[in-house]
């Protein structure tokens, strides 16, 4: 399996400009709001044309500008799965699922069953895509999706619309169906828990530019640029400022940090994790004094906003505790950033 999509659009005053080539069959894009992954997967799914490049989906050409080649959408075998669900109002389950499905009568009705009974929908069957929860609705999408027998599936921002504890327990259901198809599954979000479970490649996009694509974990660890780290979760990014071979200063706090890798001559920023941060009892490498501003709880968690001497911006240290009266999470002053964490970026 593979995918390469190698494209530019210009729509206004944006400008889409992807570069993604990879061996993987799961493959996320990860970016914020409007920086043009939604439309990555509709010239994918052939619902837009770009202005030039060339698409690629396990080997066949879905695009190429240079060679004339404009695979029509209903060709395509694409599953594309939107935000809404884009379910027929006026239809009931059983017709929304059969209208994904070509052949004689009784091979819809036995489709239309099968489907029902995988995604948890018999007794559903007559409602309306307005009686059902939204979990249900989305359930009735990806069933009418799969009755197409797509060789490719598009996620768009699937769990986007649902709260929490509903949003796990369909993120686990879609993982397990996607677990016998055989093609390409591309997802979009701007959430990076989702997309780090979905996806073994990762392209991260930052205002229509593809910025980096890798392996889903190693981005996750080891993210190149600011819009990567950023994307990933990163809070602590600073300015920086090479000092030595492996030595770089965070312009912002003022702090010089000691890193595992060489810096490189054009190093721009510098970042470190939140949870990476660690206690420190007594002065050492990349020990640090701080002020801490300001204590916020959460239930599994103690994030401390801290302040350096003479800083522009607080750093973020978040512990991850049991019992939040233990000793290790009271904040002792001194705060170790540990140099195999110290992200060198650009």
């Amino acid at each position: 399996m593979s995918a390469e999509i190698k494209i530019k659009k210009k729509l206004g005053k944006f400008q889409l400009d992807v570069d993604i080539v990879t061996d993987s069959s799961r493959l996320g894009i990860l970016g914020s709001s409007g920086c043009g992954k939604s439309m990555t997967l509709r010239c994918v799914a052939g619902v837009e044309r770009p202005d030039s490049g060339r698409i690629v989906v396990d080997g066949k050409v879905l695009f190429d500008s240079e060679k004339g080649i404009d695979v029509p959408p209903q060709k395509r075998k694409v599953g594309f799965l939107f935000q809404n669900y884009a379910l027929f109002p006026t239809m009931s389950v059983e017709k929304n699922i059969a209208a994904g499905i070509t052949g004689s009568k009784e091979e819809k009705r036995r489709q239309v069953e099968h489907l029902l009974a995988m995604f948890r929908l018999r007794g559903l069957e007559d409602h309306l895509p307005g009686q059902l929860s939204g979990g249900q609705q989305q359930r009735v999408a990806m069933a009418r999706m799969m009755a197409s027998r797509p060789e490719i599936i598009l996620l768009d921002e699937p769990f986007s619309a649902l709260d929490g504890h509903l949003r796990d327990d369909l993120q686990r259901e879609v993982l397990e169906t996607l677990k016998n198809f055989d093609g390409t599954v591309m997802i979009v979000s701007h959430n990076r828990d989702e997309t780090y479970k979905f996806s073994d490649a990762l392209s991260i996009m930052d205002s229509g530019r593809t910025v980096q694509t890798g392996s889903t974990r190693e981005i996750f660890a080891h993210p190149r640029s600011r819009a990567a780290a950023r994307l990933t979760g990163c809070k602590n990014i600073s300015p920086a400022k090479k000092l030595g071979d492996k030595l770089v200063l965070a312009t912002d706090w003022g702090l010089r940090l000691h890193t595992q890798e060489a810096v490189p001559d054009n190093v721009k920023f510098v970042g470190f994790r939140a949870f990476a941060l660690q206690n420190a009892r007594e002065p050492g490498i990349n020990v640090f004094p701080f002020t801490l501003r300001e204590t916020i709880e959460a239930p599994f968690e103690i994030q401390y906003i801290l302040e350096a001497e003479g800083a522009q911006w607080p750093v973020w240290f978040k512990l991850a505790v049991p019992d939040k009266n233990a000793p290790e999470a009271e904040f002792t002053g001194l705060v170790r950033i540990p140099e195999s964490s110290v992200l060198l970026l650009d």
